[in-house]
Parts: C-alpha cells; sequence; structure tokens
C-alpha cells in the first residue's frame, strides 16, 4: 500500500508538471488548434497512458496491468460522449475556436480534483458496504450493497442511451445549466469574451466574462458524466491508484481528441450503441461480482471488442452513405 502511495504522489507530481508545461509553454497564446497540433498531442497523451501501463506491468504485475488498462479504455471510450456534449456547448454560447482549449483546459483541472474525490470516497464506501458472505443453492455469495446498486443503475443507463443515442442534449438550453445559474448567482457577467479574460472591471465594477460560465458549464457537465465513468471502473478494481491513474490519464488526452473529431463525428453513428453495450456489460458484471468474478483480461477483451466493432461499422456506414450521396 506504501508503494501504490508513493506512486500516486509522483504520478500526481507529473502530471501536474506536463500540464503546466502544456498550459505555460506550448499554449501559452489563445489559438485556434489544427489537426496536426491535436494529432500530435493526442499521440502524446494515449502514449504516456499507454506506457503508463507497461510500468504497471512491470512493477505489479499482469493482473494490476490488465486492470489498469480495462479501466482506461472504459474511460477512455466513455469520455468520447462527452465531447458531443462539448461540441453543442461550445456551439451554443458561441465561443470562438482560439478560447476553447482554454475552457477544456480549466475543466481537465477540475476533473482531476472531482474525480479524486469521486474515486477515494467511492472505494471508502464500497469497502464498508459489504453484507456478511452467504450460501445459496450450493454458491457463495459476497454481495455489496453498492456495487449492486451501481451495476443496475448501469444496466439502465446503458439501456437509456441505446434508446436515445443522445437525441435528448441536441435542443438543450445550456442556459439553465448549474454552472450557469451558478456563475450569475456570485458574480455580475458581461456575455462577451474579453480577450479570454476570465474577469473584467466595467466602468469601475467587477464583471465576470462569458469564458467563464463556459468553463462552470464544462464543470457540471463533466460532474454529470462522472456519475457514469466512475461507477463503471469499480467494476474493474477497487485499488485508487490502478483507478486514479487510469482515469486521469483518460481524461488528459479529452481537449487534442476534441479538436480532432469535432468535425468528424458525423464518422461514428454507432458509438454510441457501442457505449451504451459497454455500460450494460459493466453493470452486469457487477451485479453478477457477488457470485461469480470475471477475470480483467476478459473485461478488457470484450470492451476492446465492442469498442473496436461499433467504429468499425461506423466508418463502414460513413462511407457507404458518402458513396451514394
Amino acid at each position: 500500500m506504501q508503494q501504490e502511495t508513493y506512486v500516486i504522489v509522483i504520478f500526481a507530481i507529473l502530471i501536474l508538471g506536463l500540464l503546466g508545461v502544456d498550459l505555460f509553454i506550448f499554449n501559452k497564446e489563445d489559438h485556434k488548434v489544427s489537426n496536426k497540433e491535436a494529432i500530435k498531442w493526442s499521440i502524446i497523451w494515449i502514449g504516456l497512458g499507454l506506457l503508463f501501463g507497461g510500468y504497471i506491468y512491470l512493477d505489479f504485475g499482469i493482473e494490476k496491468a490488465s486492470q489498469y488498462y480495462s479501466a482506461f479504455l472504459i474511460e477512455k471510450a466513455l469520455s468520447v460522449d462527452n465531447l458531443f456534449v462539448f461540441i453543442l456547448i461550445f456551439k451554443y454560447f458561441k465561443v470562438p475556436e482560439k478560447y476553447q482549449h482554454k475552457v477544456l483546459f480549466y475543466g481537465i483541472l477540475g476533473a482531476i480534483v472531482l474525480r479524486a474525490i469521486f474515486i477515494f470516497s467511492g472505494i471508502a464506501i464500497i469497502n464498508r458496504t459489504y453484507l456478511p458472505e452467504f450460501e445459496l443453492l450450493g454458491r457463495a455469495f459476497n454481495v455489496n450493497i453498492i456495487l449492486t446498486i451501481f451495476g443496475l443503475f448501469l444496466i439502465i443507463a446503458g439501456y437509456k442511451s441505446f434508446k436515445n443515442r443522445g437525441n435528448e442534449d441536441e435542443d438543450k438550453d445550456f442556459s439553465k445549466s448549474l454552472g450557469t445559474q451558478l456563475i450569475h448567482k456570485l458574480f455580475r457577467v458581461d456575455p462577451k469574451y474579453h480577450d479570454g479574460k476570465f474577469f473584467v472591471k466595467i466602468n469601475g465594477k467587477n464583471f465576470a466574462t462569458q469564458l467563464l460560465v463556459v468553463v462552470a458549464v464544462i464543470e457540471f457537465t463533466d460532474l454529470l458524466f462522472a456519475v457514469d465513468s466512475i461507477p463503471a471502473i469499480f467494476a474493474i478494481s477497487q485499488d485508487p491508484m490502478i483507478l486514479y491513474t487510469s482515469n486521469i490519464f483518460a481524461i488528459l488526452g479529452l481537449r487534442a481528441l476534441y479538436f480532432l473529431l469535432s468535425n468528424s463525428f458525423e464518422m461514428f453513428h454507432y458509438l454510441q450503441h457501442g457505449l451504451s453495450f459497454i455500460l450494460a456489460f459493466i453493470g452486469l458484471k457487477m451485479v453478477l461480482s457477488a457470485t461469480y468474478h470475471l477475470p480483467s483480461q476478459v473485461s478488457l477483451a470484450v470492451v476492446f471488442l465492442i469498442l473496436t466493432m461499433s467504429i468499425l461499422v461506423s466508418v463502414r456506414r460513413f462511407r457507404q452513405d458518402n458513396t451514394t450521396a
């Protein structure tokens, strides 16, 4: 446990250092992110995440490495769902392209803190909610109340996601978001972007800018998505080192992935279906965990297969549609 705590501390220092380099050196000036830049940073963040999994394998063994890669892949897949909503938020508030990177950067900083709270408190609660082990029909049961509730929740969330396929967000009024209401309640707000500043002084009075409103909306949106994604990775492991490091590496590449895919979402028509099946599969695994343990390697293979198939089928449909158009 002491070694895992040490790894988390070193990991946190490394991530803060990388984010500092990103913000204060490579992205010091507000600018529109090109596809070339987005590809470069996507490769960097995904590569770092995969390399860290290699370290887990060398230092902790194949079981922990399988848990890490499973949690990383699940969180990365579910995080893509966030990007659909981020696009709608930026369109709704008419955020200039040169400020979008800054909004996503501060959104990720908030996510790093909020997900640490979710993961560590969640593990503490799970460890305290196991029922006494019992036997039924000759089979031993080790039921955890929270994991069972999370599992049922994920199965229902997967069904709803498959049924709605994100259509409920398209006409959403983000002016009624909790993030928007909070900023308007705390500050006077000027509905302009003021060169990417969060606060400005107008006629001697302090105002928050529209950019701060958008950051708040992004933060609350990520908080809602975490309600799905964090319970899902509890099905993989209850090791805080595995869960937190995989989670953070998965979301760190979201900014680059957003700019890379923002003009290409029509290519991934069936991705939402794949994410729905992943949620339902993880939920079922959590419900069955009381009596049957599915190996991490199997979970990794199933999630990878579902994600790959949904992308391949989506790309095939996109090519067919373009051919017949």
